[in-house]
C-alpha cells in the first residue's frame, strides 16, 4: 500500500514538472478598445503585454477613437503592426512640447521640463514596427519643437498615417535606421521633417502651414542616403507662399525630390544653406523630374543638383536601404 502512495506521488510529481516544463504560450494578437468591448482599453497596455523579444510579427487592432497617450514601444518590443481600424478613425494625441515644465516636478534625471527629443506623442525604440492607418499628432501648437513621431529604430514602416504638427512634427532621428513612408499625410510648419535617418516618403502628401522649411536632415558624413521623396505632392496652406524644400541641420544633409509635384508655394531657388555658404559645399540637395508651378529649375540656387535620368534610376527602394543587410519594405 505505501508502495502505491510512493508511486503514485512518484507521478504526481513528474506531472507536475512536465507541465512546468512546457513553454508559456504568448499571444499573436490584441484588441485596443476604449469602450472595454477589447483586450485593452489603451495601446500602451496592449503594447506593454506583447513577449519581449517577440521574433514573430504581432499584430495590435485598434479601434476607432481618441487615445490621449504618451506612447512608447521600448526598444524590447519589437515585431509589433499596430493598425487602426479605420484609416482616419484612430488617434494619438499629445501636447507636449520644449520647455513645457514636466508635471510634477523633476523626471529621474533631474530635468524640469521638455525637449525637443522628448516632446513625442509617439515614440517607435523597437526595430521592426510597423504602423497603419493611425493619426499621430502634437497639438500644443506654435510653441516651438513639439514632435508628433520620433522613430529611432531600424526597419521601421508608416503607411497610410497622418502625421500632424507645427515645428518638428515628424522626427526621423537616428543615422543608419531606415524608415518608410508611404502614402501619408504629413503637415507642419518649420523643419517638420528632420533627422539623421535614411528615410524614403513613398506618394505622401506634405502640407506646409507656413512660410518656412519643410526637411532639416541631419545626414551623417559617411551615410550615402538622407531623406528621399518618389512622386510625393507637396501642397500649402493658404498662408504659405514663401517655403524651402529643405536646409541643413547638419552640414552634410542629403535631401532628394525624385518625380514630386510642387506647389507655387516652394520657392524658385528652393533650397537654404542655413546662413551658413560653407554647408552649400558639404550638402546633397537634388531633384528629378520636378512638377507643377514650384518644379521649375532654371532658378534653383547654382550649389543644388538636377539629376540625370540615368542618376535617378539609381535611386530605389533596395539601393536607398540596403545599409546593413538586405532589407526592402516593398514586396
Amino acid at each position: 500500500m505505501k508502495e502505491n502512495k510512493v508511486l503514485l506521488i512518484i507521478l504526481m510529481l513528474l506531472s507536475f514538472t512536465a507541465l512546468a516544463q512546457k513553454p508559456p504560450v504568448y499571444p499573436s494578437s490584441f484588441t485596443v478598445a476604449q469602450d472595454g468591448s477589447g483586450d485593452y482599453k489603451t495601446i500602451q497596455e496592449a503594447v506593454n503585454a506583447f513577449r519581449d523579444h517577440s521574433q514573430v510579427r504581432v499584430t495590435l487592432h485598434v479601434k476607432d477613437g481618441v487615445y490621449n497617450e504618451k506612447l512608447i514601444i521600448p526598444s524590447h518590443k519589437p515585431n509589433i503592426h499596430i493598425i487602426g481600424e479605420s484609416q482616419d478613425g484612430v488617434v494619438i494625441t499629445g501636447d507636449d512640447f520644449s520647455g513645457k515644465p514636466f508635471p510634477g516636478g523633476r523626471d529621474a534625471l533631474g530635468r524640469d521640463k521638455y525637449s525637443t527629443y522628448n516632446s513625442y506623442t509617439v515614440l517607435v525604440d523597437a526595430p521592426d514596427i510597423i504602423l497603419e492607418n493611425l493619426t499621430i499628432r502634437n497639438t500644443a501648437g506654435r510653441v516651438g519643437q513639439a514632435v508628433a513621431l520620433h522613430v529611432e529604430a531600424d526597419r521601421f514602416i508608416c503607411k497610410n498615417c497622418r502625421l500632424l504638427g507645427n515645428q518638428d512634427t515628424l522626427y526621423a532621428a537616428a543615422e543608419g535606421s531606415r524608415q518608410y513612408y508611404e502614402n501619408c499625410y504629413i503637415e507642419g510648419t518649420t523643419d517638420f521633417i528632420f533627422g539623421k535617418s535614411v528615410s524614403v516618403f513613398q506618394s505622401c502628401t506634405i502640407k506646409s502651414l507656413s512660410d518656412s522649411f519643410i526637411t532639416a536632415a541631419a545626414t551623417p558624413g559617411y551615410q550615402k542616403y538622407g531623406f528621399v521623396f518618389f512622386d510625393c505632392k507637396l501642397i500649402a496652406a493658404p498662408e504659405a507662399t514663401k517655403v524651402y524644400l529643405g536646409r541643413p541641420w547638419r552640414p552634410n544633409a542629403r535631401t532628394i525630390f525624385i518625380r514630386t509635384e510642387m506647389g507655387n508655394h516652394i520657392l524658385p531657388v528652393a533650397w537654404d544653406n542655413w546662413g551658413n555658404s560653407e554647408n552649400e559645399k558639404t550638402v546633397i540637395y537634388a531633384e528629378y523630374g520636378s512638377k507643377g508651378p514650384g518644379g521649375a529649375k532654371k532658378d534653383r540656387v547654382i550649389w543644388s543638383k538636377q539629376l540625370s535620368a540615368k542618376d535617378a534610376a539609381g535611386y530605389t527602394i533596395a539601393a536607398v536601404f540596403s545599409g546593413t543587410g538586405t532589407w526592402n519594405p516593398v514586396h
